[in-house]
Order: structure tokens, then C-alpha cells, then sequence
């Protein structure tokens, strides 16, 4: 993906960003401070809702999906306090308990194994830390269930890489995270998620 690939890119969600995706990004990311990893960077597109007072590590398993990223940067006045990295979520390279919180947005969807990379999450996540999420998710009522089990065979086979159906909240769970709070949006379609490691005392 080429900086005008990456362009092109946001472009196309240009429409869901208008409607509510912008929104939920800010509300996302409003309480997030500190060391901070995001998962599957691509563009960049929630690179200008970050506080002024986080240090962010940004990666993506294909570099060239960091064109965009990297454009943003460039033309934001904050540049110096967000990194990009070439990472695959599921062998992170960062040492235990380095990162204050762990972001992911519209990610989880085409992770190979989502519960591996939901432990490696859990190891560079500091005890206290939290990890937020903003995912399209496995439809959360009876109509959109179907739905997304009805598309997805079709949508893989075209997309090669995205699960429509995928129950993201279980699969945190697995992963030995504790739900502080879930929110559903777009009929059921999306779903934000604020988790933590279960204290041990």
C-alpha cells in the first residue's frame, strides 16, 4: 500500500468515519494516556485523537500499510511522541509489562489467531494496564447473528482476510482479561471493549 494506496483507503471510509466511526474513535481513545501499543496501525487513522501526553507505539504486520501512518505524522504537530513498527501482533517484540494501555480498532477481524495475540497483549500490558478495543464483531442480536454467518463465507472468499463473525468479547475472556465495560453500535455490529488482567491480590 502506497502513500496514495493509503489515501485511497481512507477514503473509502469516508462515509462510516462521517456517520459514527470518527466518534467512536475519540470516545475510544479519550481516557487512553501513557505508554501506549496499538495493534494493526494501517493508515493511521487514529493517530490525531490521541492525548497530547501519550507516547504511542503503532504497529502493522505490512509495512507499506504504514505509509499513511507515516504521512500523518509528518503533518501533525505531535509527531515526536508516536513510533511506527513492522510487528505481527501474535510474536510482539516488546519486553513484559512495558505498555499503560493496548488500543485496537477494526483489527481482530483478520488476526490468523486471535486468542494468541490477545496473550501476547496481555504480556507487554502492565498489571494495571488496560486494553481498549473497537471492533466489528459477530452480530449481537438474533437478526444480525445470521447475518454476519450468512455473509461470511461469501466475504472471506472476497476479502481473503476479514471473519465477519467473529465473537471478539469471548475470545478476550479466554485470554484471561476481565470486561469492565462493553458497548454495542451500529445494530449490533459493533463493539467497544475496555478490559483488564484480573487482579491477583
Amino acid at each position: 500500500m502506497s502513500t496514495l494506496e493509503a489515501k485511497r483507503y481512507d477514503q473509502s471510509l469516508w462515509l462510516l468515519e462521517k456517520l459514527r466511526l470518527t466518534q467512536l474513535r475519540e470516545q475510544l481513545l479519550a481516557d487512553v494516556y501513557g505508554d501506549v501499543l496499538e495493534i494493526g496501525a494501517g493508515t493511521g487513522a487514529n493517530i490525531p485523537f490521541y492525548n497530547k501526553s501519550t507516547t504511542v507505539t503503532a504497529v502493522d504486520i505490512i509495512p507499506n500499510r504504514l505509509a499513511g501512518a507515516k504521512k500523518k505524522i509528518e503533518t501533525g504537530s505531535d509527531n515526536g511522541r508516536i513510533y511506527l513498527s513492522v510487528a505481527n501482533a501474535q510474536e510482539l517484540p516488546f519486553v513484559r509489562d512495558k505498555f499503560d494501555h493496548v488500543i485496537s480498532t477494526l483489527v481482530f477481524c483478520s488476526i490468523p489467531e486471535p486468542l494468541h495475540a490477545l496473550l501476547e497483549i496481555k504480556r507487554v500490558l502492565r498489571p494495571d494496564g488496560q486494553l481498549w478495543m473497537l471492533e466489528h464483531v459477530r452480530g449481537l442480536t438474533p437478526v444480525t447473528q445470521r447475518l454476519t454467518d450468512w455473509l461470511h463465507p461469501v466475504w472471506f472468499a472476497l476479502q481473503g482476510e476479514c471473519h465477519l463473525n467473529r465473537e471478539t468479547a469471548v475470545t478476550v475472556q479466554q485470554a484471561g482479561f476481565e470486561i469492565e465495560n462493553s458497548c454495542v453500535y451500529g445494530r449490533g455490529f459493533l463493539q467497544m471493549i475496555q478490559a483488564k488482567i484480573p487482579s491477583t491480590g
